[in-house]
């Protein structure tokens, strides 16, 4: 789920880097949530300003970056759990941005926004060493990890008997309480589990795009989404593809799934990738024939077509 995580925004000139939050399931230490954190974030970096340093430092913070560094970064986003990328659509004179956040154990979330607040590097080292608390009002908050999608994070107790038996306990319940107001809510959620005939149960999320072509009637105007394996299926294994709409009372929009009738053989077909080209009329998909990324020469990338 990093095949998009540098971007340049087209309404910023800036190149956007998403960040994961730290690699350790339920994000224990919560960095999400922490300022200070450069993990689980959404940045912003100018990259027009002459910056060069040498033997850079390995660091997790950002008050340890070079002051040169911290002065070109801006964070516009937190609360970030993985992200496959972050795509812009252009609509009149302001752009729609569409974030995927890859869930843990149970739902796959998309958000979009199009204000948002963005805070200065340098001023949340400023705060932090003042002790005091910035005005966030307005800064894009995706909820985790007290959030996951639309539900507050569980923790799943399986049932190996019966599935439909499986407990789910609110992982934290404090965070998600800290949080509910903060956050913003998803454009649309799937689950790794949904007994509801005409879904999918997936695994994770790997590619969010706004779709503004012709040739695909039905799509134009929606947003497209992958997911890296459907669960419960029939080998070989294949990735899901489906699309969803903002809803004008900005609920919680459903989504729709779309067959794919391409013969990938026996092989399984994993989507890594969901592209576009600039004016976002055309849709790629990113095809590996395995789990793991050592397995060369096992991709290929098709264009969705009716």
């Amino acid at each position: 789920n990093g095949v998009n995580s540098l971007n340049f925004s087209p309404e910023t000139g800036k190149l956007v880097l998403t960040t994961g939050d730290g690699g350790s399931g339920y994000d224990p230490f919560n960095l999400s949530q922490d300022d200070m954190e450069i993990a689980g974030k959404i940045i912003e970096i100018d990259v027009s300003r002459n910056t060069f340093i040498y033997n850079p430092p390995v660091v997790t913070r950002f008050d340890e970056l070079p002051v040169p560094i911290q002065e070109t970064l801006t964070v516009i986003a937190k609360g970030v759990r993985n992200v496959p990328g972050i795509s812009y659509q252009k609509a009149y004179n302001q752009y729609i941005k569409y974030v995927g956040n890859v869930g843990q154990d149970l739902v796959e979330s998309i958000f979009s926004f199009v204000y948002y607040k963005p805070i200065p590097v340098t001023q949340i080292i400023q705060a932090s060493l003042m002790n005091f608390e910035l005005d966030q009002e307005g800064f894009i908050n995706l909820g985790w990890r007290g959030w996951e999608g639309a539900f507050p994070t569980p923790i799943i107790r399986g049932c190996p008997a019966n599935q439909s038996l499986d407990e789910k306990t609110i992982a934290y319940y404090n965070d998600a309480v800290g949080t509910s107001v903060r956050r913003i809510q998803p454009l649309t959620c799937y689950y790794h589990e949904d007994p509801r005939p005409d879904k999918f149960q997936g695994t994770a999320l790997t590619g969010v795009q706004p779709y503004m072509g012709d040739r695909i009637p039905d799509l134009k105007g929606s947003v497209v989404f992958t997911d890296f394996a459907r669960k419960g299926s029939q080998p070989p294994v294949r990735g899901a593809l489906a699309y969803t709409r903002v809803r004008p009372d900005c609920k919680l929009s459903d989504f729709s799934v779309i067959e794919v009738d391409y013969n990938f053989g026996s092989q399984p077909a994993f989507y890594v990738s969901l592209g576009t080209n600039l004016d976002q009329t055309r849709l790629f998909l990113g095809v590996y024939g395995s789990m793991n990324v050592t397995d060369f020469n096992r991709g290929t990338v098709f264009e969705i077509v009716p």
